[in-house]
């Protein structure tokens, strides 16, 4: 596709922020486990936290289309899922406070994110309900005029850092009907975070979240009580359409890696590139990259044109199972081609391959994709 002159130098501008100011530390970072809190000041500066979001909140209105080019572009450029990941964290923390969320409550709550002053976080996932999101056992009880939560979260990016939590709640009886969301703040007492390790995305932070007792204003609820199921599941196909972006970003970082690499080294006195079976493995990487990169464009374009049916959504979860194995099948074989510099960390396609698993089930995984789409076309 052909972009416009206001998408391309969108694209321009993220690629030269994300080359000089993330890709050179991206390793350091990950190695440190974290990454400095004065990034999500220069991302706002540059107006990167604030692309789609209304202008009197302090953000620039944007297209579908321009907001999937700007992770695709990031991704690309930056390698790293683990940064994007908690840099854009907002990006599922805030849309229900403005979908939701009474005209006071947006100027207070994501003003200073976009501006990079605070970190915005969501938290649905449980120990015990993922993408079951009606299952969800954490508490909202009205007492007098706050709302008293107890409960556990789990896996919650920016858990650990976040100044403004959209937090989903049971506040009725059992099922969807009974959930609602709330804003919390970090510091609230009787919260407490627990840092969680894992396989990839070293420098985001990951935590459990523990509510006893928090007290929290009645106010702070977003939207009518029990209207929170609807908002989480509306949230969800944003939040899988800009981790399709993502991913085939990655999947370009992994190609671009590999393309240089074989056309450097030498087997047997031939460049890599000339063995027949590596042009192969590059060709098959740009097979599923177009293809990717193309039904992601249609995606993002119809979503700008109106249209939000059945078949969309659908299409959408099926975009996500697509571009994320697609992600991890161009790491795999970039891995592959630079054999041994492969497994070493600091290389691009070893980061992303690490990474990949997180993708894949983030946002719901594999199996409930597939199931939300037959769900979708009445299959």
């Amino acid at each position: 596709m052909t972009y416009d002159a206001d998408v391309e130098a969108l694209r321009d501008a993220v690629v030269r922020f994300a080359a000089e100011r993330i890709a050179p530390f991206v390793a350091g970072w990950d190695e440190a486990g974290s990454f400095p809190r004065s990034l999500y000041r220069e991302a706002a500066e540059l107006g990167l936290l604030g692309i789609g979001y209304p202008e009197a909140l302090g953000g620039t209105p944007a297209t579908t289309l321009m907001r999937v080019v700007v992770a695709q572009a990031m991704s690309r450029t930056t390698a790293s899922g683990g940064i994007l990941a908690s840099l854009f964290s907002h990006n599922i923390g805030l849309p229900p406070i403005v979908a939701l969320g009474s005209p006071e409550l947006q100027r207070e709550l994501v003003s200073p994110v976009l501006r990079g002053e605070h970190i915005a976080a969501l938290a649905i996932t449980e120990p015990g309900a993922g993408s079951d999101v009606a299952s969800l056992r954490t508490r909202a009880r009205l007492d007098g005029e706050h709302w008293v939560i107890d409960g556990e979260k789990a896996y919650i990016t920016s858990g650990l850092r976040a100044d403004l939590i959209t937090l989903a709640v049971r506040t009725g009886g059992p099922g969807a009907a009974g959930i609602s969301l709330i804003a919390v703040d970090g510091d609230t007492p009787g919260l407490t975070r627990t840092p969680l390790e894992k396989m990839g995305w070293w420098c985001s932070d990951t935590a459990l979240l523990h509510f006893d007792g928090c007290r929290v204003p009645a106010r702070r609820r977003l939207g009518d009580e029990g209207s929170g199921f609807r908002a989480i599941m509306e949230n969800f196909n944003g939040e899988r359409l800009l981790m399709s972006a993502g991913a085939l970003g990655f999947a370009e970082a992994c190609f671009d890696e590999a393309l240089d690499w074989v056309r450097q080294r030498k087997t047997f006195g031939k460049p890599l590139i000339e063995r027949q079976v590596v042009r192969h493995k590059l060709a098959d990487m740009r097979m599923r990259i177009e293809s990717t990169r193309a039904w992601l464009e249609a995606l993002a374009t119809r979503h700008d044109a109106g249209e939000h049916s059945p078949q969309w959504v659908a299409e959408v979860c099926l975009l996500k199972n697509h571009a994320t194995q697609t992600m991890q099948w161009c790491a795999d074989q970039g891995v592959q081609m630079l054999g041994a510099m492969g497994f070493v960390r600091g290389t691009r396609c070893e980061r992303i391959y690490r990474e990949a698993k997180v993708m894949m089930i983030g946002g719901g995984a594999e199996e409930i994709m597939k199931e939300l789409a037959v769900r979708q076309l009445g299959l």
